[in-house]
């Protein structure tokens, strides 16, 4: 078999670093062309010895011992590639995924601000490009089995754990610390998706992108919190059937089935998956008067436009300023809806337009702390 060659941007992160750890069980299946990593240059000079990438991007310095590079777009650039995984945070991710797509290059995408600020202009372009673009979210990675033809579904099933605060009162989300906000009952992911779980407006984001991906109305895609985060999604065909992805919380399934795809191999498991041992699975509604962020997300995606570049920009410079003490866990929805109400949407924003937009908002959102 060809090895599949492929970079990994991120890689010091959770995702990158568990994405490394399935291309370790899977050597003779895949070829590292590069590895990018972030401010934690140790661990990117210990991932680059390991194994062996034919160049890394170091954001500060060089790797010793290894070609380095300080520019990420120049890996997407590199068609070496058969697949990227982009699976740095924020806006970071959108530049070199539309640079990947301009070279005919896979996405495995495990970067949600791509698709919330820019999921018109991606897909059309990786549409066009022929350019598969694979998410690597547990939850769009379920819908993405699921669905065979997407013309034949009436429904998209987007499960929730529900985080910390599902079984707690408002109250008790206003005046929680730092610390119970990153409590999360199942993932052991970074601080700001934790907390942004702990909100649910992670949730209302991928809503937005699962719109994006799969071409569903919103009006079409369902939320359902299941906190055993056993079922990772389901999908409802027009004929009434049901089918779900359903596993134990590992995120080394998604990230290999990303990765892989369409191949399946043997890899890494979290266990087995016994029907036996699981004593019970629940679901129910979200509370929205609660959470906000989710109630918020849904308002933004049928807005449409540049409305969906505010709702992340203000949520993400809110999720920091709760990080550093500054505001309360709380305070991120009522920094969201004043952003949303005093921005002028525009549709069809260019990508210009759109880094022009979030600058905007990430300046005047901070002027609120």
């Amino acid at each position: 078999m060809v090895k599949r060659r492929i970079s990994i941007l991120g890689s010091t992160g959770s995702i990158g670093t568990q994405a490394l750890e399935v291309i370790e069980k899977l050597q003779d299946k895949f070829e590292i062309i590069a590895l990018a990593g972030g401010n934690n240059t140790e661990l990117l000079q210990k991932q680059a010895e390991k194994f062996k990438p034919k160049y890394v991007c170091c954001i500060k310095g060089k790797i010793p011992g290894f070609k380095t590079i300080n520019d990420i777009n120049e890996i997407c650039s590199d068609k070496e590639n058969d697949i990227i995984l982009v699976a740095v945070s924020g806006k970071t991710g959108l530049r070199p995924t539309l640079t990947a797509i301009e070279n005919g290059i896979d996405i495995a995408l495990a970067n949600k601000e791509t698709l919330v600020m820019a999921g018109d202009i991606v897909m059309k372009k990786a549409k066009n490009s022929g350019v598969n673009i694979i998410p690597v979210d547990s939850e769009h990675c379920a819908l993405h089995q699921c669905i065979k033809d997407i013309s034949k579904v009436d429904k998209l099933i987007i499960t929730a754990s529900g985080g910390p605060f599902l079984r707690k009162t408002v109250e008790d989300m206003k005046n929680s610390t730092i610390e119970q906000a990153l409590m999360h009952p199942k993932w052991k992911m970074g601080k700001k998706i934790t907390i942004d779980s702990a909100t649910l407006v992670n949730k209302g984001l991928e809503v937005i992108e699962a719109h994006h991906l799969f071409g569903m109305d919103y009006d079409d895609i369902e939320v359902v919190v299941h906190p055993q985060s056993i079922v990772h999604s389901a999908i409802e065909y027009k004929d009434g059937s049901v089918i779900a992805q359903i596993g134990l919380p590992s995120m080394h399934i998604p990230i290999q089935y990303a990765i892989s795809y369409p191949e399946r191999f043997e890899g890494i498991k979290s266990k087995s998956f016994s029907f036996s041992e699981i004593a019970r699975l629940d679901f129910e509604k979200p509370d929205l008067n609660k959470f906000l962020g989710l109630k918020m997300a849904y308002e933004a995606g049928k807005l449409g436009g540049s409305a969906t570049v505010c709702f992340n920009s203000a949520n993400e410079e809110a999720v920091f300023a709760f990080l550093r003490g500054v505001i309360k866990l709380y305070d991120i929805y009522e920094v969201i809806s004043k952003m949303m109400e005093s921005h002028n949407i525009i549709q069809n924003p260019s990508i210009d337009e759109i880094f022009e937009i979030d600058n905007e908002i990430r300046i005047k959102t901070k002027e609120l702390f």
